[in-house]
């Protein structure tokens, strides 16, 4: 690949999340650039690593365009530059969206026990409850997308497919936030 299109992509992944701001999600009150930001504010708050505040920026940022299957379009966008588990969430976060009916989205609605046994499962179930749905608050004080910027530019300036980043079959979790409680997936 071309290494001046790859240097290209931080800035367009920033535009792409600065058009996010237009208009609501469905059936909410906040953009998708605010639920984007809100959900990275809140991993950047827990202590989370470079990687997963990157996974929680940009996983939805295919929900514009391909909202049937946003969250393996967002993951083909990180996959390339976060370890393994961090795609792999971002990729299977849709099925434990459990306001939404999975019918409504076409996704399989025993995908959840399918995928109970998986190494990332309960990385998944967590970055969903602390992180995706929790972001939907009108009211939370979020970082601005500028302060984001700098690391969104660092991510995508790795290697593409590095080794040294993707740390296949390497579940590390989410961090555990001091002081705070937080609430373990509940199966539907």
């Amino acid at each position: 690949m071309d290494k001046t299109h790859q240097v290209l992509t931080a800035s367009q992944v920033l535009v792409e999340l600065e058009r996010q701001e237009e208009g609501k999600m469905a059936g909410c009150e906040i953009s998708r650039l605010t639920h984007a930001l809100q959900a990275a504010t809140r991993a950047r708050r827990d202590g989370a690593d470079d990687d997963w505040i990157i996974g929680a920026l940009l996983h939805d940022i295919g929900g514009g365009l391909a909202p049937n299957n946003h969250d393996r379009f967002s993951a083909e966008v990180v996959r390339p530059f976060v370890r393994e588990e961090v795609a792999w969430v971002v990729e299977h976060h849709g099925i434990f969206q459990v306001d939404l009916p999975a019918e409504q989205y076409a996704w399989d609605a025993d995908a959840v026990d399918r995928y109970r046994e998986h190494i990332f499962f309960q990385s998944c179930a967590d970055f969903s409850a602390r992180w995706d749905q929790t972001s939907l608050d009108p009211n939370y004080e979020h970082h601005p997308l500028a302060s984001f910027a700098s690391l969104v530019e660092e991510i995508f300036a790795r290697p593409a497919f590095a080794a040294a980043y993707l740390l296949q079959g390497v579940a590390k979790g989410l961090p555990v936030p001091q002081g705070k409680n937080f609430v373990r997936f509940a199966s539907r």
